[in-house]
């Protein structure tokens, strides 16, 4: 799922003028709580039986095969949770084919959000998402997206609520177009990777996976 190195990668780039907000997964860290979750639901009043982000759990063994840590057939020595969510595109799919303007990058903070009131239910959004987390919320009728808790959070100042209730530090947020900010050290430093980055989408969660150890 995850691909290509990011350590040459200017994490500056793709932002333009203003803000360049990104998402900082560290797939070493997270252990599968579902904190962030129930957090994101909670702060953005999400119906039952939707989420603007989930955790999927991998594993590259085949099942029956023995540990090579452990020597047991069944364990969660290899267990690894990577976060499925929007990627906050650069070059975003979903606001190209967006036929009324409801998706959209909003000016100040460069964050693709929607507008519900030109929301008209049509989902071509989410048909054109490369990602498949797009969904029409069951009371609003309106088509959502994972946008950093912009409309909830962010416009007071706060951070996005997964990030504010992660106890294990497996998520940062920030501007990275500010070369001071921890999110932009993190990246400059660390070998990270996108979901698909031969899309050329611009994916601005970036994840820092699990390295297998050496044979």
């Amino acid at each position: 799922m995850l691909a290509g190195g990011c350590g040459s990668t200017d994490p500056a780039t793709g932002g333009g003028e203003g803000p360049n907000y990104v998402l900082l997964f560290d797939q070493t860290k997270c252990v599968g709580c579902g904190r962030c979750k129930d957090a994101c639901n909670q702060a953005n009043n999400l119906p039952e039986g939707v989420a603007r982000l989930t955790l999927e759990r991998q594993s590259d063994r085949v099942p029956g095969a023995v540990c090579p840590r452990c020597g047991k057939t069944e364990c969660n020595c290899d267990r690894k949770y990577v976060r499925v969510s929007c990627q906050q595109c650069d070059n975003a799919p979903c606001v190209m084919v967006c036929p009324t303007g409801a998706a959209y990058r909003d000016e100040k903070t460069g964050i693709v959000t929607m507008d519900g009131d030109k929301c008209a239910g049509c989902k071509y959004c989410i048909a054109a998402c490369p990602y498949k987390v797009r969904f029409i919320n069951s009371e609003t009728k309106v088509a959502e997206n994972c946008d950093f808790c912009l409309q909830s959070r962010l416009a007071k100042g706060e951070l996005p609520a997964c990030v504010s209730q992660c106890k294990f530090d497996a998520l940062v947020f920030g501007d990275a177009s500010d070369p001071k900010s921890y999110v932009a050290r993190l990246l400059a430093v660390k070998n990270t990777a996108r979901v698909k980055p031969h899309l050329g989408t611009e994916p601005s969660v970036h994840y820092i996976p699990i390295a297998k150890p050496e044979v």
